[in-house]
């Protein structure tokens, strides 16, 4: 019953978060009934209404929600992670890609679930109880998400785009929000393909034993990834593998 009522909370931080960007389409009142007349402007030049116009950007935005999740989450880490440790295992289809996008979104939100609560907290339930303006309850619903962001964004990654767009960011100043969640996932790609590149290596090392075997025993028509798949399944499973890098990847986030 808890986790159904946190993951409704952060589906609606994400909606309302979206609604945030328009400030005006809070306070827009829906076009009276009236066919196409109630959809156009009232200075008669034909032009759709501010409102109908703010709904179409609403709905777009909402569109986004996923990929937005996306953006501001760790979720590309994971994902990409368990690719790479997948791979390195040499089974193509084991576990399936739903399965390491479920285990990627759980541990996600397990990961985010502070993040998630905090803006829950300090933006958009004071904004649903009428106690902050829509531009304050969007400051502080991205608050929390902006901390977490520059907790791991690679400050080298945050100055090359900056000066990319000749938009330099000053000492102890705070960085856009695009430029700062364009940096953040640059970042999470790099340290991800960093941790693949390490788990990589062990699995590596059996290939080429394996293939220096079969070769010394002339083995040579027998593909030495059909050979060395059962000793590196066999490894994983012993070293408890897919708990340890678990275990590793969270641990980086709560340092």
């Amino acid at each position: 019953m808890t986790d159904s009522r946190a993951a409704g909370r952060v589906l609606l931080l994400l909606v309302l978060a979206a609604g945030l960007c328009f400030p005006a389409f809070a306070q827009a009142a829906p076009p009276a009934a009236g066919g196409l007349d109630a959809l156009l402007s009232d200075d008669g030049s034909g032009r759709l209404s501010g409102s109908v116009i703010q709904l179409i950007l609403i709905v777009t935005v909402l569109s986004l929600v996923p990929g937005i999740a996306m953006m501001v989450t760790c979720l590309p880490f994971m994902v990409i992670v368990f690719s790479f440790m997948r791979q390195a295992i040499g089974v193509q289809q084991a576990p399936p890609n739903m399965m390491i996008m479920a285990l990627a979104m759980f541990l996600t939100f397990f990961v985010m679930e502070p993040v998630f609560s905090a803006a829950w907290a300090q933006g958009i339930e004071p904004y649903m109880n009428g106690t902050l303006e829509e531009e304050a309850a969007w400051q502080l619903t991205t608050a929390p998400f902006r901390t977490f962001m520059a907790l791991r964004t690679d400050p080298e990654a945050l100055m090359t785009l900056a000066d990319a767009v000749n938009r330099p960011v000053g000492e102890g100043q705070e960085p856009p929000f695009s430029l700062l969640v364009t940096a953040f996932m640059l970042s999470e790609i790099k340290h991800a393909f960093q941790i693949g590149f390490v788990i990589f290596l062990p699995f590596l090392v059996i290939d080429l034993v394996v293939a220096s075997v079969l070769m010394a025993v002339g083995m040579m028509m027998v593909p030495p990834t059909v050979v060395s798949l059962p000793f590196k399944i066999g490894f994983f499973v012993l070293a408890d593998g897919w708990l340890k890098i678990t275990e590793a990847i969270l641990r980086g986030y709560a340092a």
